[in-house]
Formats: C-alpha cells, structure tokens, sequence
C-alpha cells in the first residue's frame, strides 16, 4: 500500500523547466538574430574599430560647416603671407605645418589644408551615401523581382543587368560628368556636379547588388513562410515586400558597406580626372589632382589627401568584412 502523496504545495510552487534559472540567478532567455550577430561583431576587434572611424568620419562630415562656422575657418581663405613668392611653396617646413595650420597649407594659395580636408569630407560621403542609395534601390527592386517571378521577367532584367555590366563605366562617367558641367535640369555649380555624380556612379553600379538579391531571391522563394503566405492567399507586392525584403536585409547592409568605399574611390577619380568637384570647391580627389605638379617638392600636400581616402576607405572594408562574418559566419 502506497503513501499518500502531498499534493497541497509543491505543485503549486513547481515551475516549469524552461523558466529555471542558471547558476547565476539570471533567467535563460532566447537571444533574436540581431542579439547574435550583434555578439559576434563586437568580438572582432577590427572590424569594431572600423566601426568607431566609420562613426567618427560621418560625423565628421556631418558637422564639417557647423565646425568651420563656430571656429571661424574657410576653406578657400588665401595665405599670400605664407607663401615664398619665389618658389610659391609654403615657408617652413613640412609643407608650412604650424599650430595654427596643423597639416600645412597649399603651394601658390595658401589655402589651410586640414581645412579643406574637413571640407571635402562631407562632398565625399553625400556623393558616396547617394550613389549608394540609388544602386540599392534600383538592385534589390529589379532582383527580387527577377528571382521571385522568373521566366521571362527574369531573363529580361538579366540581360538588362548584362548590358549594364558591360559599359565602360569610367569612360561613360567622363564623358557625362564633362558634357554636363555647365548646367542642366536647371542646376549648376556644386549641386549640379554632385547629383551628375550620385547619378552616374549609382545608376550604373545597380547591377551587382541586383545579382546578389536575385540569387538570395531564388533560395528564399522555395522556403516554408513563403509557401504558407501563398496559402493564406497572399500575392505577389505583399510576399515580396513583407516576405522576401526583410530576410534580404543582411547581404543588401553588408553589400552596401562594401560598396560605399568604392563610391568613394570613384568620386575621387572623376574629381582627380577633372570632371568631377570643381575648384574652388574641395574635394579630396581635387587636392590630389593639384598636388601632382607639387609632390617632389612638397609631398605633403599629397600625403594628407590620399590618406584621407586611405583611411576612409579602409574603415568601411573592415566595417563591411564583420559584419558580413556577423551575419553570415558560414562566409568565414
């Protein structure tokens, strides 16, 4: 014969396993997506570090006019004084470099460097960030739809995107950028060279993310949450942008933090190539362009601008190589 069993109590004190608390009192709890990666990234001290120059770059760029406003700075600001009239390069040496011009000044203007470095910042990310933007959009609408819809649809927006991949793309941005700097769409001066820029590197650029979205397309539209919001009677806009949109997400950040150096890189060309920037606005690609008649005697004009785009450039690629392995480590 069985006791009896006291049932008064303990099972209204029991818990159930899931809730049980580990050996430090803390609650388990299940961790998103983004709590993972999130723990993955800070792990790479790199591309962590990429991410603080990164920040720190934008807000650089961001806040470059208020900075040059409260401190009473001018880019284009002439320094005869400190100019040798004989050789017109800058008195004292390493390129002028003082106190109150900590990176020199230019040869023949004597124009502050650091400056127009701050300047130039800000044109570098907005004609960056845009023709990023603009390749985003036009690449993950026209891929997802290519990889969703197939067939036809997609066998012409492939061969949109071959024909675009095919363009000489530095000879066609030459040739637009030089054709349209005297106005057109009723802009002219810096307004008009930036946007000709955001449009002529994003437009032609769309391609690669477009290839990316449509191959990411392709496996997606095959799995299970897609196959229920059929069956629940959803068409085609709804699964693609509340379906498909949100787990593309990843690889469209992780592209675009690869992309926006490149962008970068490819503005300072036009600029260097002189259809880009124009003087007396700064540019960094325009201060290298200057500076090639300087640099065996003053190579300090050329060594700050191209480390400027050095680091610049280098702080995204690391940015962009973690959190690619953040939100993909199988890419490791």
């Amino acid at each position: 014969m069985t006791a009896p069993i006291d049932t008064t109590g303990t099972a209204a004190e029991a818990q159930p396993e899931a809730v049980l608390s580990g050996v430090d009192k803390a609650q388990i709890e299940g961790r998103s997506l983004g709590q993972i990666a999130w723990t993955r990234f800070k792990k790479d001290r790199v591309a962590v570090a990429g991410g603080v120059i990164v920040v720190l770059l934008v807000l650089i760029a961001a806040l470059s006019r208020p900075i040059q406003a409260l401190f009473g700075l001018d880019p284009n600001a002439l320094n005869q004084d400190l100019i040798d009239p004989n050789t017109s390069l800058p008195l004292g040496g390493f390129g002028g470099m003082s106190l109150d011009h900590p990176l020199g000044v230019e040869p023949k203007f004597g124009r502050d460097i650091a400056t127009r470095i701050l300047e130039g910042s800000w044109v570098s990310l907005v004609v960056a960030f845009g023709a990023t933007i603009l390749s985003n959009t036009i690449g993950t609408i026209l891929g997802v739809v290519a990889g969703y819809y197939g067939g036809r649809v997609d066998t012409i927006i492939s061969r949109l995107m071959d024909t675009f991949l095919a363009f000489p793309l530095l000879l066609f941005a030459i040739a637009i950028s030089a054709t349209l700097q005297g106005g057109a769409f009723g802009l002219e001066g810096l307004p008009l060279h930036i946007g000709v820029l955001i449009f002529v590197i994003g437009f032609f650029n769309w391609p690669y993310l477009g290839r990316i979205v449509r191959g990411q397309t392709l496996a997606l539209r095959e799995r299970e949450f897609v196959d229920a919001s059929r069956g629940m009677g959803a068409r085609g806009p709804y699964i693609l942008f509340r379906e498909l949109l949100p787990n593309l997400v990843g690889p469209i950040i992780v592209y675009s933090t690869l992309l926006i150096p490149t962008n970068i890189l490819f503005e300072a060309s036009l600029s260097f190539l002189g259809v880009g920037i124009q003087p007396p606005q700064a540019s960094w690609g325009g201060m290298l362009n200057q500076a090639v008649s300087y640099y065996q005697v003053d190579p300090q004009y050329m060594i700050v601008p191209g480390l400027a785009i050095f680091i610049t450039v280098l702080a995204f690629n690391l940015l962009g190589d973690g959190l690619r392995d953040a939100l993909d480590p199988r890419s490791r």
